[in-house]
């Protein structure tokens, strides 16, 4: 039998006390309750304006209804996602739609680095993120976070049944 070493033990600490899951969801609520608030803001609605209308995905939703409303709309469905994870620690399955939610959103977020135009610029012929591109690249980890909360509501609410 092997002997625990004080990595091994961390390592359990952090299993047993589901930190992982309290860092990632707590973290994804702040984020889609403050996005979601920022989109239904005049400039935040601006601000995306180049990322939507240029994503095959989501820019039926600017073409219908404009960008103020368009970006309420996409406001409105961060908070729902948002709610939904809240929901979700005393109601699995409503977290487990959050966790959709999320992944729907970050998957057509992530395709944005390839649809919008100007996120990368050359430097001695060699293209980097710029900051538009970063700011589009935190949604690959949130996509895997979104994911990842599907699977844990998931394991939660198949204990509950």
């Amino acid at each position: 039998m092997k002997k625990a070493t004080v990595l091994t033990n961390l390592s359990a600490w952090v299993s047993r006390h589901d930190i992982p899951f309290f860092i990632i969801s707590i973290g994804m609520v702040v984020m889609l309750f403050w996005a979601g608030a920022f989109k239904m803001t005049a400039p935040g609605a601006e601000g995306i304006v180049p990322l939507v209308s240029n994503n095959p995905f989501i820019s039926w939703d600017f073409k219908l209804f404009g960008p103020y409303v368009g970006s309420d709309l996409i406001g409105m469905t961060e908070w729902i996602g948002g709610i939904l994870i809240v929901v979700g620690f005393f109601k699995p399955k409503a977290g487990i739609v959050g966790g959709i939610i999320g992944v729907l959103m970050f998957f057509t977020t992530s395709t944005m680095l390839i649809t919008t135009p100007d996120d990368l610029i050359h430097v001695n012929g060699m293209a980097y993120m710029n900051n538009l591109g970063l700011f589009l690249y935190k949604d690959i980890i949130n996509l895997g976070a979104s994911f990842y909360l599907i699977a844990h509501f998931g394991k939660k609410a198949s204990l509950a049944e």
